[in-house]
């Protein structure tokens, strides 16, 4: 067994080395410069934090890194099964034979040495392994895997904050439009013909979503891939993992909430729901239930912005799938759903932009799709809306921006649409209307 093992870490090492990294779409996610900390790469299933791993690889490569400082390895391999621990050590002291670095170069022999440790939860014990490393110093460790056990809490638990958290999420429209070879507009320029193809584009990327393997497949298969991973990420990150005794529940609830996106979910009223069909699950359960779901990044939840926590416990959450190309997979009913797919696209890029995010509630009975505060103290207010042509609803969604500007001064106030057609309606000066897309790629510091 300790033969096969040594074979299969050589092996593993040689390959990384020698072979170029593969291609890939570049993702557009911020790291940074800490010393002493493991980067743990977080995310959903298939979302690409394999990919995200090799793209670090490459840059650092490109920076005129050495190669055989920079090592590439996954765990998932079944010749690698029964192995301990204790046996880690084995890789970096196994690339140093192959790969001695001479002391006559010093720009060599001072690099740090940088692993890329893919579904190392595998092992059981890792984090002592990766926290004596960083102890040692001397060496960069990236870290990730498809596995519940990589959740960002359990992250911080384990390496006893020697862990920074990066999330990968599905691809962002100028990831999306990277992937698919088109070029982002200039927006100080932007031309009438520009602006109806990053229309046709969006309205593409709408309804294809952002996974990376789905980006070229036809519907039908496309929405069985989709369906495959939501089936894989409920059975080991959820079922399995936290022994699940009532999987039905558990699946009513998925169904409940992925085909009502960015609706507003109550655990009480969706427990009475369930007993008026003679299935009975306790609200504990089903809070439990909905807090796995997060954690495998499936959807997210929003609350009601508000100062009183108590106030935050008794009001509905809103729900986001992770995706917009999980909608059409779980909702049957027929409808386009263009509004809320807007809205949940509009949210995960608040996500990717590090925003705490909540919904407005008014006194005066309306409400805003979102109050964004971002990491720089500058904070949003936006409402998203597939069209602006219809003058009650547009009248509707300023009022509610009107309310929420007293509550919330300092804030912006956005109308995102899914057209790009001008002139736009006429608004109160301080509220900005503009096409989603646009917003997605634009500065935000403009």
């Amino acid at each position: 067994m300790e033969v096969q093992i040594e074979q299969v870490i050589r092996e593993k090492i040689i390959s990384s080395i020698e072979k170029q990294p593969p291609s890939h779409t570049r993702r557009e996610v911020d790291l940074p410069p800490l010393k002493g900390k493991a980067l743990a790469v977080i995310g959903m299933r298939r979302a690409g934090k394999t990919t995200f791993l090799q793209q670090c690889r490459a840059e650092k490569l490109l920076a005129g890194r050495s190669p055989q400082r920079q090592l590439y390895f996954n765990f998932e391999d079944e010749r690698l099964i029964g192995m301990k621990a204790s046996e880690l050590h084995r890789i970096p002291e196994a690339l140093f034979k192959l790969f001695p670095q001479p002391a006559s170069v010093p720009k060599v022999a001072d690099e740090p040495l940088t692993l890329y440790l893919d579904e190392i939860q595998v092992i059981p014990g890792w984090e002592s392994f990766v926290r004596r490393l960083l102890d040692d110093g001397g060496y960069e460790v990236y870290i990730s895997g498809s596995s519940a056990k990589l959740l960002s809490r359990e992250i911080a638990t384990s390496m006893r904050g020697r862990a920074w958290e990066t999330s990968i999420y599905p691809f962002s429209f100028l990831e999306f439009l990277r992937h698919h070879e088109l070029e982002k507009p200039e927006m100080k320029t932007l031309s009438s013909k520009q602006s109806g193809l990053m229309d046709y584009h969006y309205g593409r990327y709408l309804k294809i979503g952002g996974f990376p393997e789905a980006q070229f497949l036809e519907e039908a298969h496309r929405r069985q891939l989709l369906q495959g991973y939501v089936d894989v990420l409920l059975l080991r990150d959820v079922i399995e993992r936290h022994e699940v005794r009532n999987p039905t529940a558990l699946r009513w609830l998925l169904r409940r909430l992925l085909s009502s996106p960015a609706g507003l979910f109550s655990v009480t009223k969706f427990s009475t729901d369930l007993k008026s069909q003679g299935l009975s699950v306790s609200r504990e359960s089903l809070y439990s239930f909905l807090a796995h779901l997060e954690d495998a990044f499936l959807l997210h939840t929003i609350p009601v912005a508000t100062d009183s926590e108590k106030r935050r416990q008794v009001n509905p959450r809103k729900v986001y799938p992770a995706d917009t190309s999980l909608i059409p997979v779980f909702d049957r009913s027929g409808k386009a759903n263009t509004g809320h797919a807007l809205e949940s696209l509009v949210f995960t890029d608040l996500l990717r932009k590090q925003a705490e995010v909540a919904y407005v509630r008014n006194a005066e009975g309306t409400e805003v799709d979102f109050l964004a505060r971002y990491p720089d103290h500058s904070e949003e207010l936006i409402q998203v809306c597939a069209t602006v042509d219809d003058a009650k609803t547009l009248a509707r969604e300023v009022r509610a921006l009107e309310h929420a500007s007293s509550r919330y001064p300092r804030a912006k106030k956005l109308i995102l649409t899914l057209e790009s057609r001008l002139p736009f309606p006429s608004v109160p000066e301080r509220i900005a209307i503009m096409p989603a897309w646009q917003w997605h790629l634009m500065d935000r510091s403009l």
